[in-house]
């Protein structure tokens, strides 16, 4: 019964919001975006997230950065890079992302820093730690990401210190490789896929074990940034099947709530 007013009520909702505006799709990303955009809250976790970042690199004993080779591992968009107006457009041209809409995008190199980023990684490379951006955009984007962040004057912005995705997805073989090289002190992103690769393509109630795992590594030497637009966690809510329908995705998250 509850489930058929909630349908009533989306149906009436939509009617009002068609009788506004016919041009306008709504999308369920719409939120989420906004919040990005608009909440001081956001701004607020991000320089939360880097002011503990700094004094965890504050932390670390002097004579590492005189003896050994120090790297701080990075994930780009939406820890770096603020992606959200991509999202914007999307929603407000009522489309789906696509590969061509976020190449058209990423071509565009215009993407603003996310708060206190460009500090904390300028204040790090001072310190003598190396920055190495682990992106999974693809290799093709690497010559208008790296304009983007020559644009935001952030460190180590060059190609050696840029490891995009080339045949996989997971970026453990290219932590390896930095850490061949470099004593890895902090590893950044808004994904737990950007930390360790125990958190791939697992259950939520799995990636929430591998999270407890660790947790006195969150806030030393994990730093996570807020992103509620997209990530791994919501393929995990579909338990990574591609081909579900509107129809089936909309059971599937209505069975996940949690109501009282």
């Amino acid at each position: 019964m509850k489930l058929f007013y909630i349908c009533i009520s989306l149906l009436i909702l939509s009617t009002v919001l068609n009788a506004q505006d016919t041009d306008v799709k709504f999308s369920v990303k719409e939120y989420p975006v906004l919040w990005q955009q608009t909440a001081a809250e956001y701004r607020a976790l991000c320089y939360q997230a880097f002011n503990i970042a700094t004094l965890r690199i504050n932390e670390i004993p002097r004579k590492k950065f005189r003896k050994e080779k120090l790297a701080i591992i990075t994930d780009l968009d939406e820890t770096i890079l603020n992606n959200s107006y991509s999202e914007a457009q999307l929603i407000k041209e009522g489309k789906e992302h696509s590969r061509t809409s976020w190449k058209e995008w990423t071509d565009k190199s215009a993407a603003s820093a996310v708060p206190g980023a460009v500090e904390f990684l300028q204040f790090a490379k001072k310190k003598g730690i190396s920055i190495f951006y682990i992106s999974n955009r693809d290799t093709n984007a690497i010559q208008t990401t790296l304009l983007n962040l020559l644009n935001l004057n952030l460190p180590d912005a060059n190609t050696e210190h840029m490891l995009f995705m080339s045949n996989s997805s997971s970026k453990e073989t290219r932590r390896q490789i930095v850490a061949t090289h470099y004593n890895i002190v902090m590893l950044m992103g808004d994904n737990l896929n950007d930390f360790t690769s125990f958190f791939e393509k697992k259950p939520i109630p799995d990636r929430k074990i591998e999270v407890d795992k660790v947790k006195e590594e969150w806030g030393r030497k994990f730093i996570v940034l807020p992103n509620a637009t997209y990530g791994e966690w919501e393929n995990a809510l579909f338990n990574y099947e591609q081909m579900l329908n509107p129809k089936q995705k909309q059971e599937i998250l209505l069975s996940l709530l949690k109501g009282y």
